[in-house]
C-alpha cells in the first residue's frame, strides 16, 4: 500500500498535532524552542558559540518527548522542513493558548 505524500504546511500541521498528544511531549517541545531562540540571541549578543547548542537543544527536547512519552517517531525524518516550521507554529500556539498543553484524548 502506497502512502500519501503530504504537500502543504496547511496539510501537514494537523498531521503534527496527531503526533504531538502527549503533554509532556508538548512540554518538552516548548521547552526545546524556547531554548533554541535564547541561544539565537545569545549567538548574536554574546558569543558566536550559542549557536552550536542550537540543534541539541531543539532536537534533544523534542526527541525525548517522541522516543519516551509519545512513542513515535519525529516527523523530522520524513518532512523536515514542515517539521520544523511546525516546531515554531506549536511554539507559538502554546505561549498564546490557541494550543493547550495538555490535550484531551
Amino acid at each position: 500500500m502506497e502512502e500519501t505524500r503530504i504537500t502543504s504546511l496547511k496539510e501537514f500541521y494537523p498531521f503534527y498535532l496527531t503526533e504531538h498528544s502527549n503533554s509532556t511531549s508538548r512540554i518538552l517541545h516548548f521547552i526545546g524552542t524556547g531554548l533554541v531562540f535564547i541561544a539565537l540571541i545569545a549567538g548574536f549578543v554574546l558569543n558566536w558559540r550559542f549557536f552550536i547548542a542550537i540543534p541539541f537543544l531543539g532536537y534533544g527536547f523534542a526527541w525525548v518527548g517522541h522516543f519516551f512519552f509519545e512513542k513515535n517517531k519525529p516527523a523530522t525524518f520524513k518532512y523536515p522542513g514542515y517539521s520544523l516550521a511546525s516546531d515554531f507554529i506549536l511554539f507559538y500556539d502554546l505561549l498564546t493558548g490557541k494550543q493547550p498543553f495538555k490535550v484531551k484524548r
